[in-house]
């Protein structure tokens, strides 16, 4: 085996050895017992293959335990699955590195076939509450981003001071986030759904933060119209953010759903903003 065929074979022991130890630690931070158990099952194939490659290269190399630790962390802030598909994606062992020394060892590409099509098996069979409610939250930043960014459009036009304009924007939002949750939850009951407070709980959630996250630079900059323009950047990564993890975790199109959604809420504000100029110059409004 010459240098190039065993740095790459070294570069894959490591990369299996991390993925154990990620797919491990997962496990020992989840609650259900079946998803434990499929991601304990996962971790072993890792192992498994890791070995293999020891036999091989005779080398015992040790997990990259900054990569280990970020998934972790990951995890718990969006969810197991998410960080799942994201390997998945991104560093799966059907990786490049397969690929360049499957014509040294030819059994190489089998193992990251067989890998590949294993955990993604295994990946569909996790069941985790939060994209079950995925809905809900779709349901909750949609309306929150349309309906608060026109609002506010059309409040930094027709009143004078940010802090009206926070003003009027917060009890705008906390009224529509309650009200948009107890519609969600009527809606649910009446569907005979049995979890109707959770998923409430997960839209009236949704929407409060995006109003806050929205509102933010009125309540610390006192020039309006830079307020708003900040305030659309923000519309803009919110967008961008939910739908780079929706397509990650539900396997959905990024590009369609972003543009969507992004055209429909600056489409919306910008409707607003010339509807709160009509209102002020045909009423005489000064506030």
């Amino acid at each position: 085996m010459d240098k190039k065929s065993k740095k790459l074979l070294l570069k894959i022991q490591k990369n299996e050895m991390t993925e154990y130890h990620i797919y491990l630690k997962l496990s020992k931070i989840i609650k259900d017992e079946k998803n434990k158990n499929i991601l304990q099952k996962i971790a072993e194939a890792e192992k498994a293959h890791g070995n293999y490659w020891q036999n091989i290269t005779k080398v015992k190399v040790k997990p990259n335990i900054f990569k280990v630790y970020l998934r972790l962390f990951l995890a718990k802030i969006f969810g197991i699955t998410f960080v799942l598909k994201l390997m998945e994606k991104r560093e799966g062992t059907g990786s490049k590195l397969y690929e360049d020394i499957s014509v040294e060892f030819s059994e190489a590409k089998n193992i990251s076939k067989e890998e590949a099509e294993h955990e993604k098996e295994l990946i569909s069979m996790l069941d985790e509450e939060k994209l079950k409610y995925v809905g809900s939250i779709v349901l909750g930043l949609n309306d929150a981003l349309v309906e608060l960014t026109g609002a506010l459009a059309g409040f930094t036009l027709a009143l004078g001071q940010t802090k009206t304009i926070s003003l009027a924007g917060l009890i705008t939002g906390i009224s529509a986030a309650f009200s948009m949750a107890a519609s969600d939850y009527l809606s649910s009951k009446a569907e005979g759904d049995p979890k109707a407070t959770k998923s409430a709980f997960y839209t009236g959630t949704a929407y409060i933060i995006t109003v806050i996250l929205l509102i933010l630079p009125f309540l610390f900059i006192k020039e309006k119209f830079l307020c708003l323009g900040i305030t659309l950047l923000i519309v803009i990564l919110i967008i961008l953010f939910f739908n780079y993890y929706l397509s990650i975790a539900k396997d959905l199109d990024f590009k369609h759903r972003f543009f969507e959604m992004a055209f429909i809420s600056l489409g919306v504000a910008t409707f607003s903003f010339f509807i709160g100029w009509f209102l002020k110059v045909v009423l005489n409004v000064d506030v």
